[in-house]
């Protein structure tokens, strides 16, 4: 069996990934928070930010982590297609849970089902992630560590959703965030220690993309897009903030003012007989 090292470069990549993963809770959190004060169309909006900031932020902690992940006796690559398709389904996955709590009328079975959901689509991600794995040999898995990250996962998922449809303050938010990282992390973490692999030195040249020439720039890019985005979100006016300036807008006593004369009036003439 080869040597696993999942911390090649010391505590960068632990300590990174899980800031990504906290950054994109924390922007997941908040814009599911606001939509949930909107309807219609904003809503729709603000779910859609939502389900791309977590999924962002989940997938680029999985891969700023395993940016650290090497096998003493192997070279790794990544096959580019299936590390792109994991992104999206941790996008569209995690969005359907959002969107179930966001639109859904009943409350506990929306938390149950998009806390499944997105517990179920965070997995698929990593998972996928590991099978864009490309090395000199076979890779294993704990099956019992499998399922253990997978519970991880949802439960995670399902306490992310509950702080979005429970908690309001932007402090408990922000502590909510912190605990979503560790528990993402954690998932993450769990799901590696169940890798095993067996290396075989006579393969020959391995297909893909090494981590630096793919998945780094696409960090770095969907990184840059996380603090775009919550800059977005921290400069948007909430509804309440929109409320209290058109309120302060309307002149006080109701009554409309009325616009300045801008011509001399017309005097009124009585017909005589």
């Amino acid at each position: 069996m080869g040597h696993l090292d999942h911390a090649a470069f010391g505590l960068l990549t632990p300590v990174l990934s899980y800031a990504m993963a906290v950054i994109g809770a924390a922007l997941g959190l908040r814009c599911t928070v606001r939509a949930l004060g909107t309807s219609g169309r904003s809503r729709r909006n603000w779910l859609i930010t939502a389900a791309s900031a977590i999924g962002t932020g989940i997938w680029t902690m999985h891969f700023v982590a395993m940016l650290g992940f090497a096998v003493r006796g192997t070279d790794i690559r990544y096959d580019v297609s299936l590390t792109i398709l994991s992104l999206l389904v941790a996008m569209l996955v995690v969005g359907a849970g959002v969107f179930c709590v966001g639109f859904g009328r009943d409350r506990v079975r929306s938390l149950l089902v998009g806390g499944l959901t997105t517990g179920l689509g965070v997995a698929s991600m990593h998972y996928l992630g590991m099978a864009a794995l490309r090395l000199h040999g076979s890779v294993r898995y704990d099956p019992l560590l499998v399922v253990l990250s997978v519970v991880i996962a949802v439960v995670a998922a399902t306490a992310a959703l509950w702080a979005a449809l429970n908690i309001r303050s932007p402090i408990a938010v922000a502590v909510a965030s912190l605990v979503m990282g560790a528990a993402v992390s954690s998932m993450h973490y769990t799901g590696m220690l169940a890798v095993g692999v067996r290396t075989d030195p006579a393969g020959g040249e391995l297909p893909g993309a090494t981590a630096m020439q793919f998945i780094f720039p696409l960090a770095v890019g969907l990184g840059s897009y996380l603090f775009v985005t919550a800059a977005f979100v921290a400069l948007s006016p909430t509804a309440h903030e929109r409320a209290a300036y058109t309120s302060a807008e309307r002149p006080s006593g109701g009554v409309p003012a009325q616009p300045p004369a801008t011509g001399p009036a017309t005097p009124t003439t009585t017909a005589t007989a």
